[in-house]
C-alpha cells in the first residue's frame, strides 16, 4: 500500500527502545512538561499529530505523515502514553507548530506544500475514502477531514478539495486548558505543480468550565442516558426477579416433596419398596452424577479462566467508575492487562481445586492449560490481525517491543500467580467432598425426548441471558466501532450483575432437566449451556456489521470480526464458568439430603 512507507520508516526507529519505553511508561503515562495541565503565559502548547484513516473503518488508521503533509523539521519528538495507548494504535508526534499559551495567532504558516502526481494521487484516494485525522492538545483530541468531495459540472467524478488552513478555538479556565476545537477553511482544488501555502490560527477565548469538567464535552448524554437505556435495566431486573422467582418455585416445591419421602423415618418395608419402585428422574443417577467429567483437564482450565474473567470484569468496571478511565488513551486496555496478571491467582486457585477435587493426576498439564488458554486464545487472534496491519502498513500493527512488553508481563507476573494459586487450591480446597458415593459401573442413559439432549439444552440456554444484555451490546459496540466515549459504567456494572444471575438461574434449570431426563453429564451441558450466551452475542454482530455500519474493505472487515470473536471467546468462558459453578452448588445441595447408598 502507498501510505505504508512512511509509517514504517517513521516507526522502525523506535522499535529497540518499545520494551524499556512501554514498562515505564505504564508507571508514568504522560510527560513531565504536560503532567500537571498548568500553563504559564507564553508557555508552549504542543500540538501532537497523531493518526489519519477512513472515517467508516476506525481500525484502519495510519501514520498522520503517511499522507504527504507538512513535515516538521528536525527530529519530531513522540509521545508515549503507555502500553494501552500503544495497543490502541496511537503514535502521537509532534508538529512542531508554534503555539504558545494565551497567544493569539491571527495567521501562522505551518509550510509550503508543492504537490507532484504522486501525492496528489495520495490525497484524492483519501478523499475519496472520506479520511479524517486526530490532533491532540494537552490530551485532548481534535479532529477533522482531509478534505471533500465538490461537485464539478466538467467531469463525474467530482472535483477533490483539499484544506488548507487550520483553525483552532481554545478554551481556557485561568492557566488550565479546558477545550480545544478545529475547523478548517481554505479549500483548493488539488492541481499536479501546484503550491499550497498551508497556514493556521489560534484564538483563546476564557470559560468558566472547571477543569474537572473538561471532559464532559465529548460525551454524548442523549445517546448513552436515553430513556430505551433505562428501560432495558429495568426490563433485565424484572427478569431476573421472574427467573429467581421461578427457580425457587418450581425446583424447590417439586424437591420439597422429593426430600419428605426420604426423610421418613417410620415407613414399613412396602412403602419403601413402593417408593422405590416409584423412583424416577434425577433420584435414579445419584450414584453417577459426581463422576468425573470428560477432559478433566479442559474443563478444569475453563472454569478457572472463566472465574478469574468474572472477578477481572468486576474489577475494571468499579474501578472505571471511580477513576473514570475513558478520560486516558487506553487506560482501560492498560489496565484490563495489568489487572488480568494480577487475577491469575484465582483462575489456578480455581482450576487446582477443582482437579484435585475429581481425581486428576497431571496437575501440573492443567496448571499450565489454565494459565496459557485464554491468553493464547487471544494471541493466536492477534496475531493473525497483526500480520494484516503490517501487510496494510497501519498503526493497528502492534511493534515487536510491546510484544514482548505484553509477554514479560504474563510470563513474570500472571503465570507465576497461576501456579501459586493452584498450589494452594490443590491444598486447600483439592479434597473430594461428593455427598453420594461413585459407583463402579456408570449407569446407562436412556433414550428421550429431542428438547432434553445436551445440545438442544445448551443451545437454549443463551437465550435468556442475551436477552438481558443485547442493548446494552448495542451500547458497547456503538461506543467501540462509532466513535463515541462509553462512559456509563454504573448501568454496565447492573447489565454484569444482572447477566450473571441470569445465567445462574437458566443453568441450574437446564441442569434439572437433564438429570431427570436421567442424563448424568450435566458438567459440560452447564458450561455449554451457559457459554451459548457468546453465540448469540456474536449472531448479534453480524446484524450490527450489516446493518449499523458501513464498514468495507477486507482489513476493517477482519479487525471487526477478529475483536468481536476475542470478545466473544471471554464472554463464552466467562459465562461457562459462572454456569457450571451455579450447577455444581445445586447439584450438591439437592444430592446433599437424599439417602446415597
Amino acid at each position: 500500500m502507498a501510505m505504508s512507507a512512511s509509517s514504517t520508516s517513521v516507526r522502525s526507529s523506535i522499535f529497540p527502545h518499545f520494551a524499556f519505553i512501554s514498562l515505564i511508561l505504564l508507571l508514568s503515562p504522560v510527560l513531565a512538561s504536560e503532567a500537571d495541565h498548568k500553563y504559564q503565559s507564553d508557555d508552549p502548547v504542543t500540538l501532537w499529530v497523531n493518526k489519519v484513516g477512513p472515517y467508516n473503518n476506525p481500525q484502519e488508521t495510519y501514520n498522520y505523515y503517511s499522507l504527504p503533509f507538512c513535515h516538521p523539521s528536525g527530529s519530531a519528538g513522540h509521545k508515549w502514553g503507555g502500553l494501552g495507548e500503544v495497543l490502541g494504535g496511537n503514535e502521537l508526534i509532534d508538529s512542531k507548530i508554534d503555539i504558545k499559551f494565551l497567544r493569539n495567532v491571527d495567521k501562522g504558516t505551518i509550510c509550503s506544500l508543492e504537490l507532484d502526481e504522486a501525492k496528489v494521487k495520495q490525497f484524492k484516494e483519501a478523499i475519496e475514502n472520506n479520511y479524517w485525522f486526530e490532533f491532540f492538545m494537552d490530551d485532548l483530541p481534535l479532529w477533522g477531514f482531509v478534505g471533500e468531495l465538490h461537485p464539478d459540472k466538467n467531469s463525474d467524478n467530482g472535483k477533490h478539495v483539499l484544506y488548507t488552513h487550520k483553525s483552532i478555538n481554545v478554551k481556557y479556565n485561568k492557566d488550565q486548558i479546558i477545550h480545544v476545537n478545529l475547523t478548517q477553511d481554505g479549500p483548493k482544488p488539488l492541481e499536479v505543480g501546484r503550491i499550497y501555502d498551508m497556514t493556521y490560527s489560534v484564538r483563546w477565548i476564557s470559560t468558566n468550565i472547571t477543569f474537572a469538567r473538561r471532559f464532559d464535552v465529548y460525551l454524548d448524554y442523549p445517546f448513552f442516558e436515553h430513556q430505551i437505556h433505562w428501560f432495558s435495566i429495568f426490563n433485565s431486573f424484572m427478569m431476573v426477579i421472574f427467573l429467581t422467582g421461578l427457580v425457587s418455585m418450581i425446583l424447590m416445591r417439586t424437591l420439597r416433596n422429593d426430600y419428605a419421602k426420604y426423610a421418613r423415618e417410620d415407613d414399613d418395608l412396602e412403602s419403601l419398596e413402593r417408593d422405590v419402585s416409584e423412583e424416577s428422574g434425577w433420584k435414579l443417577v445419584h450414584g453417577d452424577v459426581f463422576r468425573s467429567p470428560r477432559n478433566l483437564v479442559v474443563l478444569s482450565a475453563v472454569v478457572g479462566t472463566g472465574a478469574q474473567l468474572a472477578l477481572l470484569v468486576l474489577l475494571v468496571i468499579l474501578l472505571a467508575i471511580g477513576g473514570t478511565l475513558y478520560v486516558g488513551r487506553g487506560a482501560i486496555v492498560t489496565t484490563f492487562i495489568v489487572c488480568y496478571a494480577l487475577t491469575s491467582f484465582i483462575s489456578g486457585y480455581v482450576s487446582g481445586g477443582m482437579y484435585s477435587r475429581h481425581g486428576g493426576k497431571t496437575w501440573i498439564k492443567s496448571m499450565i492449560l489454565t494459565a496459557s488458554l485464554f491468553p493464547f486464545m487471544c494471541f493466536g487472534i492477534g496475531f493473525l490481525l497483526n500480520t494484516i496491519a503490517i501487510f496494510y502498513g497501519s498503526l493497528a500493527a502492534i511493534p515487536f517491543g510491546t510484544m514482548v512488553v505484553v509477554f514479560v508481563i504474563w510470563a513474570f507476573i500472571s503465570f507465576p500467580l497461576a501456579l501459586l494459586g493452584t498450589v494452594v487450591g490443590r491444598n486447600w480446597s483439592g479434597a473430594p467432598n461428593n455427598p453420594c458415593r461413585v459407583k463402579t459401573i456408570p449407569r446407562p442413559i436412556p433414550e428421550k425426548k429431542w428438547y432434553l439432549t445436551p445440545s438442544v439444552v445448551s443451545l437454549m440456554g443463551g437465550l435468556l441471558p442475551f436477552g438481558s444484555i443485547f442493548i446494552e451490546m448495542y451500547f458497547v459496540f456503538t461506543s467501540f466501532w462509532n466513535y463515541k466515549v462509553y462512559y456509563v459504567y454504573g448501568f454496565m456494572l447492573l447489565v454484569f450483575l444482572i447477566l450473571i444471575i441470569v445465567t445462574v438461574c437458566v443453568t441450574i434449570v437446564g441442569t434439572y432437566f437433564l438429570l431427570n431426563a436421567e442424563n448424568y453429564h450435566w458438567q459440560w451441558t452447564s458450561f455449554f449451556s451457559a457459554a451459548s450466551t457468546a453465540v448469540y452475542v456474536y449472531l448479534y454482530s453480524i446484524y450490527y456489521y450489516c446493518v449499523k455500519t458501513k464498514m468495507s474493505g477486507f482489513f476493517q472487515t477482519s479487525f471487526y470480526f477478529g475483536y468481536t470473536l476475542m470478545f466473544c471467546l471471554g464472554l463464552g468462558i466467562l459465562c461457562g464458568a459462572v454456569g457450571y459453578l451455579g450447577s455444581n452448588l445445586f447439584v450438591r445441595r439437592i444430592y446433599r439430603n437424599i439417602k446415597c447408598d
